[in-house]
């Protein structure tokens, strides 16, 4: 099944730069004012290739592509960045609190370099779908740079935690090659693993293996678009570098796997918006409100809330919506829990029973789509919905009036989410939001050939 193999990463050689002042978060998730606290921090930083400014007077030749080319280049020539002595896999564990909470959590998985499989090889599974824009922009960089510097989070399943017993084993072994905390309190520490027989384990319990992306599926379709115009150019090469991207594979059997929800606040819909909806999912959903008339009801109904919205979940199928006051309304917030009679193969008649068991499902197909009249189309290009992390910045949106609806979600089970994509089946956009991200720059990949 899953190929993997060691590699001779390139890292940034801690003798001439600090790793917390170069290394950076994927470049999906480097906001504006992330990318220039980044280049304040260090000239080395690695956003010069990971996310680079665009200038005013960029060409086809001088660009924001050839610049990291340029610098990539530069740092090796001056051991900025350096290759390991041999290959090697990459115990990679990231020690962290979830956003809003204090306990300290471990997740353990391992960086190294996996065979890009077609979707269609049925090894390597997909759980959303990718937008071009990304993909022509990451392979553009590919093209120039031949290097991997973020990471592919790819979720594999072994109950017996073999490899995970071999990561233990080597972090007990010795100091840390890399440790480093990133900006939002994430402990980031590496070990080396080159002993031939633990080698030969891990590529023994991985070839058992199917895996499926967590994160990166658009580089990981960079990777296979890259691979595909290396086969045009120089032929079949099964061992050639491009053929292979690096990876960090995370068991979902161990501890430490974190997904958190991402809400949706709606906007556009008419007037009386929260009242239609209440009223077309009557027959549907059992209807539960926690209601405060001034700030400081508001904080002790928010907290009646969100325990009442925990506790249902654990019980059955529930959607969290708040909403701009209207005329005659009382604030609150509400709980919209669905009915045990209720038919969802009638709700849903189009939906896969698989994908008929998810919250933000229910909330896309049914609520969204049949109750308010935003489509699929709608969604896509993000015409009526934004998006939110933090259910307290949902709800302050829609108090300030940049929203008419937040919708509040709990976070999809890892192992749904290797339910759904295993079957071939994909989630609706922003399902899942895996914390933390894996530092780019922390170990690279270099295409040679």
């Amino acid at each position: 099944m899953a190929q993997v193999f060691p590699f001779r990463a390139y890292r940034y050689n801690p003798a001439r730069v600090a790793f917390e002042r170069v290394l950076t978060q994927p470049y999906d998730k480097i906001s504006p004012s992330m990318q220039e606290k980044y280049y304040a921090a260090d000239p080395h930083n690695l956003i010069a290739i990971e996310k680079g400014r665009v200038q005013p007077n960029d060409t086809s030749q001088k660009n924001v592509y050839t610049r990291a080319a340029a610098a990539l280049e530069s740092w090796i020539r001056e051991g900025v960045i350096v290759t390991d002595p041999a290959p090697a896999f990459y115990a990679y564990f990231q020690e962290y609190a979830a956003p809003g909470t204090s306990e300290r959590r471990t997740r353990r998985g391992f960086i190294g370099v996996g065979k890009l499989e077609d979707y269609s090889a049925g090894i390597v599974f997909r759980h959303e779908q990718t937008l071009s824009g990304p993909k022509a922009d990451r392979l553009e960089l590919l093209r120039h740079t031949r290097m991997h510097t973020g990471q592919l989070f790819m979720l594999y399943a072994d109950p017996a935690r073999r490899i995970d017993t071999i990561l233990d084993e080597a972090s007990a072994a010795g100091p840390p090659v890399t440790d480093v905390r990133d900006e939002y309190g994430v402990a980031h520490r590496m070990w080396m693993i080159s002993d031939p027989a633990r080698i030969g384990e891990i590529q023994r319990v991985m070839a058992e293996q199917r895996l499926v992306i967590a994160d990166g599926h658009h580089r990981y379709e960079t990777a296979l678009n890259y691979r595909d115009e290396c086969r045009r150019r120089f032929g079949a090469a099964p061992d050639a570098p491009y053929e292979r991207a690096m990876m960090t594979f995370i068991n979902t059997r161990g501890e430490g796997v974190t997904i958190l929800p991402t809400h949706r606040l709606v906007s556009g819909i008419g007037e009386k918006a929260f009242s239609r909806l209440r009223e077309r999912l009557a027959p549907y959903f059992d209807h539960g409100f926690h209601p405060f008339a001034d700030e400081k009801e508001k904080s002790k109904a928010y907290d009646q809330f969100h325990s009442h919205f925990e506790e249902e979940w654990r019980k059955g199928r529930v959607i969290g919506v708040y909403a701009q006051q209207e005329k005659n309304q009382e604030r609150a917030f509400h709980v919209f829990k669905l009915k045990k009679d209720a038919n969802l193969a009638a709700m849903l008649p189009d939906v896969s029973p698989l994908q008929r068991e998810l919250d933000v499902v229910l909330l896309h197909r049914f609520i969204l789509e049949k109750s308010l009249g935003i489509t699929q189309q709608d969604v896509k290009a993000e015409k009526n919905i934004v998006y939110e992390r933090e259910m307290r910045a949902a709800i302050e949106t829609v108090d300030r009036g940049a929203a008419q609806l937040a919708f509040l979600l709990n976070p999809v089970d890892v192992e749904e989410v290797m339910r759904v994509a295993t079957a071939g089946e994909v989630m609706p956009q922003k399902s899942t939001d895996f914390y933390p991200k894996l530092l780019s720059g922390i170990t690279m990949y270099r295409l040679e050939a």
